[in-house]
């Protein structure tokens, strides 16, 4: 086997002219893309990343704004439950007072009526009383005449009461 330089010379004449005008017009604007890709992953990967913070901001914000409507919700039961208790009570109070108001006027008309009756009662009873005296000192009877009015007399007094 021959060596032989000039083939050598112009190969490696060749492959230098060939690499010039590879990193030249080939690798040069392939790396400048390459960079360029490169910084837009980058920058989408920062923007995720910004995105995803920002993301788990708002879950927070959203987790506390619902801890938030939750407590309200149950202040508003709460309150809700305690005005309930207060007019139940109220309406039983009233209830309780209207009851006694009530029992109180029956009370006073039954005395009423019951002094009434008494009243009717005592002046049938003199009414009575005088009728029969009358009654004897006209007849001017004897016992068992007078034990006859007197039952006579509480007999009527039974009927008329």
């Amino acid at each position: 086997m021959n060596f032989v330089w000039e083939s050598t010379v112009f190969a490696i004449v060749s492959f230098l002219l060939l690499y010039w005008l590879l990193s030249k017009y080939a690798l040069g604007p392939l790396f400048s893309i390459m960079e360029k890709r490169q910084e837009l992953i980058k920058s989408q990967v920062d923007n995720a990343q910004a995105s995803q913070k920002q993301a788990e901001n708002l879950l927070a914000e959203q987790q506390q704004a619902i801890q938030e409507a939750r407590k309200e919700a149950y202040q508003i039961i709460e309150a809700a439950r305690n005005s309930s208790n207060r007019q139940t009570e109220q309406a039983l109070e009233q209830a309780k007072a209207e009851a006694a108001r009530i029992k109180d006027e029956a009370l006073r008309d039954i005395e009423s009526e019951r002094n009434k009756a008494v009243a009717a009662l005592k002046s049938q009873v003199g009414a009575m009383s005088v009728m029969i005296a009358s009654k004897i000192i006209e007849k001017q009877v004897d016992e068992k005449t007078q034990q006859d009015l007197v039952n006579q007399y509480l007999k009527e007094v039974g009927e008329k009461s």
